[in-house]
């Protein structure tokens, strides 16, 4: 059983000494010693990096509670763990089915996407302690519509749901700078649609989420466009802080609400220094994909890893392994593929990349790798190698503690 709270340490933040996977020559041969014996393709999870970013994201949250982003996780005991620790609360899940099996172990989920999932819904219906653990996500009349087609008000539980508010950021200059998802943006339209939401039979409005894409999700500390970065972020926050307090203020004066989410990993002091929010979300951070180098307000450890073995070598300078593209959801560029990061100074080929079956790595390192040979990388973000692999092993210090199965161990593939 993963714990994350028999060790834990005020100085967590400041460790007496350097962290050990500061120093790739210790930490990346320590992994690989650890699992030397266990076929490939082999992912780990470092139980004391692990718990230095569960630790670090609550620091970067000022107090505010955090909601885990179970898409950025899919390992249930990781979930399980990272609840036990006094700041974390609730379950921001990303599908329903997912939502249903959760619920029954857990009491507080929100879903961060609408579903259309009528089967999934129909079980939701029949279920009164599962209808109130979960919470749907909205932004449609349609939405509500649907569910009413499913099952109407006076043949099923009351409905927990909750609105989701675009906070992006629209620019005269740039235009839309953020993701798309909800139609609603200013105070008056949330306010105008919760009003509709209330009137509507059978639901019960709880809460409001505001996903900061451009500001969670973009590092502002790499490349040569992160001048540029970090302005649009600072207009973007001056932006979302006004615009957030008009939406929760107006919104408050409809209904009072439970949940008041917002922000992500990349975004946590921001998120957790805006009064009008009673919670964050995150879940990347927790095992600490490679996109979150390029931050400059933080630097997670790399908990989570995988490995492939060279299968081949197509020339003096190229190493090929057998797997690799695993790759983070977002655009096909290069910051969402998996980094080799041991040995150092691999890189993928630009006409390949990194390829579902098989990833030449050309470099320096590359010349000294022979057949047999295991090359150690990070993922982008963290949650979709999950979906590849039935489980990570537990690592403390060189020795394997536990396995732990993902979704897909347990037997689920949700999306």
């Amino acid at each position: 059983m993963l714990d994350l709270i028999d060790e834990l340490s005020p100085a967590h933040g400041a460790p007496a000494v350097a962290p050990e996977w500061e120093d790739p020559a210790r930490y990346w041969p320590r992994l690989s010693a650890a699992t030397g014996h266990l076929p490939a393709p082999v992912a780990v999870i470092d139980r004391e990096a692990l718990r230095y970013n569960a630790m670090d994201l609550l620091v970067r949250a000022g107090g505010l509670p955090i909601r885990v982003a179970s898409k950025s996780v899919r390992v249930r005991s990781v979930l399980d763990a990272v609840l036990k620790l006094p700041g974390f609360r609730g379950i921001l899940a990303f599908t329903l089915e997912e939502a249903l099996w959760l619920a029954e172990t857990h009491d507080d989920i929100m879903l961060g996407y609408p579903t259309v999932d009528r089967a999934g819904l129909a079980r939701l219906f029949a279920d009164e302690q599962a209808a109130q653990r979960i919470t749907l996500m909205i932004d449609d009349l349609v939405h509500l519509d649907l569910l009413d087609s499913v099952a109407g008000p006076g043949s099923r539980p009351e409905i927990r749901v909750a609105i989701d508010v675009d906070a992006s950021w629209r620019s005269s200059l740039l235009g839309h700078i953020g993701v798309r998802r909800s139609a609603l943006f200013n105070a008056g339209e949330v306010a105008a649609f919760a009003r509709k939401v209330v009137a509507r039979p059978g639901f019960r409005l709880v809460g409001l989420q505001m996903y900061d894409a451009q500001i969670a999700g973009q590092g502002d500390d790499a490349g040569p466009d992160a001048p540029l970065i970090r302005m649009v972020q600072s207009r973007s926050r001056n932006e979302l802080r006004e615009r957030r307090a008009a939406i929760v203020a107006a919104v408050g004066e409809i209904t009072p609400l439970e949940i008041l989410n917002g922000g992500g990993t990349g975004s946590l002091e921001f998120t957790g220094s805006d009064e009008s929010l009673s919670e964050a979300s995150a879940g990347s951070g927790l095992l600490g994909g490679h996109l979150f180098d390029g931050y400059r307000s933080f630097r997670p450890a790399p908990a989570s890893a995988f490995a492939f073995d060279v299968v081949r070598r197509p020339a003096i300078d190229i190493a090929t392994v057998l797997g690799g593209g695993w790759i983070a959801s977002g655009p096909a560029v290069a910051s969402r593929q998996p980094r080799a990061v041991w040995p150092q100074g691999l890189h993928t080929l630009s006409r390949e990349a990194a390829g579902e079956v098989q990833t030449p790595l050309q470099g320096p390192a590359a010349t000294s790798l022979g057949v047999g040979d295991r090359v150690w990388f990070r993922h982008a973000k963290s949650g979709e190698p999950a979906e590849r692999i039935e489980s990570y092993h537990l690592v403390s210090g060189d020795e394997i503690i536990d396995e732990l199965p993902t979704y897909r161990g347990e037997g689920k593939a949700f999306l």
